[in-house]
């Protein structure tokens, strides 16, 4: 997932909030990637750069004080930090994109998650399942979902392309993702998958791999395919993703698993299209594909258009988790 936190900053101080960010992922990255040494280091588990984060985290908050720490996933922070945090008083809120009780891969999750659960005054997740689970903890748990931030004079761009009469699939591989596909491709379905290391994955005629697309080219590839297909991670199965509310702000027209949160938020074949299974996802792309123009374009605006009326954009969301915070602050 990419830095979510950065839309909170941003409309956070939109809102008046006074905001300091400390971007612990980043300083990881920063070290991790910075040459091979470094990564046998960590992995050896010789690596003072968790310690070296932490000691710099406890100072930042020393300096500002904050009255509420959001710790977006928390893979780098210790739990020793934020009970170190707590003694001070300050409340303490998480937000985990993917679950802090699935780990789906090395970068989902790992032990300073799992032992901070406890720790949290409110947990913020955008997965109903893992909110009853936080509530089974007697910890208190709201939903955030996922949203989109995309700028006007993009979307208008955007909504002036061609169209390609194609599927499409943004995301990098996994074994689940590639069966599927595979599996349609098998049924003939022609499809496009921009991402990196497809070609490990999949080997069929109608698969055609692309490069991964980034920044503007990402909302360009996501608007111009005719079919936007999305499929749900094991730690998501029965909710939403991010890529759902991105398809829905940028007009897509998008082909996702019939979650009861896709459910929820769209209405079905007039703003989004579902399916249960690898057939009956084949039998959809065939009717989506065989749509007049006109048909295909009014599902593209009524999807932007719940999308805005609906409050599904990062600023929106932002002043959602303002109200829950206010709400935290004020509690005894």
């Amino acid at each position: 997932m990419y830095a979510i936190e950065n839309f909170y900053v941003k409309y956070l101080r939109g809102l008046g909030v006074e905001v300091f960010h400390f971007p612990a992922q980043s300083l990881f990255y920063d070290y991790y990637q910075k040459s091979i040494f470094n990564k046998v280091v960590y992995r050896s588990g010789l690596s003072a750069v968790l310690k070296d984060i932490n000691k710099s985290f406890r100072n930042k908050i020393e300096a500002f004080i904050p009255d509420i720490i959001w710790i977006f996933k928390g893979m780098e922070i210790y739990p020793e930090s934020l009970e170190w945090a707590r003694s001070k008083g300050i409340r303490l809120v998480n937000y985990n994109g993917d679950s802090p009780f699935i780990f789906s891969g090395k970068g989902s999750g790992n032990e300073n998650v799992s032992n901070s659960i406890g720790l949290y005054d409110l947990f913020l997740t955008y997965n109903r399942e893992d909110k009853k689970q936080m509530e089974a903890r007697k910890i208190r748990s709201e939903i955030l979902p996922f949203g989109f931030d995309l700028a006007k004079d993009l979307f208008e761009e955007c909504e002036q392309m061609e169209e390609i009469n194609r599927v499409c699939f943004l995301g990098n591989p996994d074994e689940d993702r590639s069966k599927f596909i595979t599996q349609l491709a098998k049924m003939n379905v022609t499809i496009d998958v921009f991402g990196n290391g497809w070609k490990k994955y999949v080997n069929h005629s109608n698969i055609r791999m692309c490069l991964p697309v980034y920044g503007d080219d990402f909302w360009r590839t996501l608007r111009q395919y005719r079919v936007q297909l999305n499929l749900m991670r094991p730690h998501n199965l029965s909710s939403h993703n991010m890529r759902t509310f991105e398809a829905a702000g940028i007009g897509a027209i998008q082909l996702a698993p019939a979650t009861k949160d896709h459910q929820l938020y769209f209405k079905e074949n007039e703003e989004i299209f579902l399916f249960n299974d690898v057939k009956s996802c084949a039998d959809k792309i065939r009717k989506i594909k065989d749509l007049s123009i006109e048909k295909a374009n009014t599902i593209r605006r009524n999807s932007r258009q719940r999308s805005l009326e609906d409050g599904y954009s990062y600023e929106r969301r932002s002043a959602q988790a303002l109200s829950f915070l206010k709400m935290l602050h004020n509690s005894e």
